[in-house]
């Protein structure tokens, strides 16, 4: 069943696109946990479906939905943010010239530096938020690929998702972005004129922290796209089908949740902003931030629930007032209904771009009252 093409993408999130069991009635979604399916008498599937490394009706829902609020012409699930970031690069062939940020997450620029250059591709790392940089790096005949990661993890600069892919287009190459911490509430990608979106579906989207899954979404359904279907296939990177199904279930609550994040992100940085004991507050919601005018051009509804507080006193400082929180949870990860907040430079290592006296900050739907008086008295201990 379809949805009604008059409702608001708010709408389609809510009742996840409105599609029903046709056998139960149910207003939940089904889990189909098979791993096969039955052929016909005359050896075919008219169900659609033959087995689960290929297609499961569980993510057929979730990736509609996720089609649908991006604008896309497809969507495919993955096991991971991860598995889905590198189908990208695999589709890629030796040789190939790629862009990335300087300043992105370091799973993947971590990968991309073991794993994608021994493996052949040519990788370059720029600042993404310099057109003429970006201009002059690409390889008219070679490149093929620019990777943008728009707010950036972990400093939250803000990269032009529309100038990147006219400079993309102009020599024939893709634009893939990394959507996982505006999600589709705040920023549309493909219809600024990216090729493919990547989420880390275990963040807002999923927005529990009880599941861990990837997904792309395309513009067209084209030869590229075919080749990240077999590599999914091929590689085995499906998600599960309970993982589907909280997938589901979480982006039915996906716009309220990215909206609380949004409030209390925005009240927490303006709390912050020329703070004694904070060196510097990153959030493009701030009017003094440098990509603030971009950001408030490019997004919509809000400018994310991350940021990062720069805590005055260095690194030990920091790792001293993480270590002082109560209702803020010390943990990696993003999006979900609690608040988080690490020191990033202890889960990054040596090589990270990332400032030793920076604390990452992931808002939840808590009260942004609790969240601001926890980080006081936190900041106040040790003070002498």
């Amino acid at each position: 069943m379809t949805s009604d093409e008059n409702w608001s993408r708010r709408s389609q999130a809510a009742r996840a696109l409105g599609w029903v069991d046709q056998s139960t009635r149910a207003v939940t979604p089904p889990i189909h946990p098979a791993s096969t399916f039955l052929r016909d008498p005359d050896n075919q599937y008219s169900s659609g479906y033959s087995y689960a490394r290929d297609t499961n009706p569980t993510y057929d829902q979730a990736e509609a939905l996720l089609c649908e609020l991006e604008g896309g012409a497809a969507a495919m699930l993955f096991a991971s943010g991860m598995a889905a970031a590198g189908a990208v690069f695999l589709n890629l062939a030796p040789g190939d010239h790629v862009l990335a940020p300087r300043v992105m997450y370091w799973g993947l620029r971590k990968w991309l530096m073991d794993f994608a250059v021994p493996w052949g591709l040519v990788v370059d790392f720029i600042d993404m938020g310099d057109l003429v940089a970006i201009k002059a790096a690409l390889r008219p005949g070679q490149s093929r690929l620019i990777w943008i990661e728009t707010p950036a993890n972990p400093l939250w600069g803000i990269s032009d998702i529309a100038a990147i892919a006219a400079l993309t287009h102009g020599v024939g190459a893709r634009l893939a972005v990394d959507s996982t911490v505006a999600t589709p509430v705040l920023s549309q990608p493909l219809i600024l004129g990216a090729d493919v979106v990547m989420h880390s579906a275990t963040k807002y989207l999923n927005g529990h922290s009880d599941m861990i899954g990837g997904a792309l979404v395309a513009s067209q359904r084209d030869e590229f796209w075919q080749g990240l279907a077999d590599i999914r296939h091929d590689g085995g990177a499906v998600l599960g089908a309970f993982e589907a199904w909280l997938l589901l279930r979480g982006m039915r609550t996906l716009y309220p949740r990215v909206e609380a994040a949004c409030r209390n992100a925005q009240a927490v940085a303006e709390h912050f902003h020329d703070h004694a004991e904070i060196v510097e507050v990153l959030y493009p919601g701030l009017p003094s931030a440098p990509d603030h005018a971009l950001a408030a051009r490019q997004m919509r509804g809000g400018f994310g629930g991350m940021l990062s507080l720069r805590v005055r006193g260095g690194e030990a400082r920091a790792i001293e007032v993480a270590a002082n929180v109560k209702l803020w949870s010390r943990a990696t990860s993003l999006g979900g209904v609690e608040s988080l907040i690490e020191h990033r430079a202890s889960v990054e290592g040596p090589d990270t771009p990332v400032p030793g006296d920076l604390l990452r900050l992931s808002c939840g739907i808590e009260d942004a009252k609790d969240l601001i008086a926890d980080l006081e008295r936190a900041l106040a201990i040790g003070i002498s």
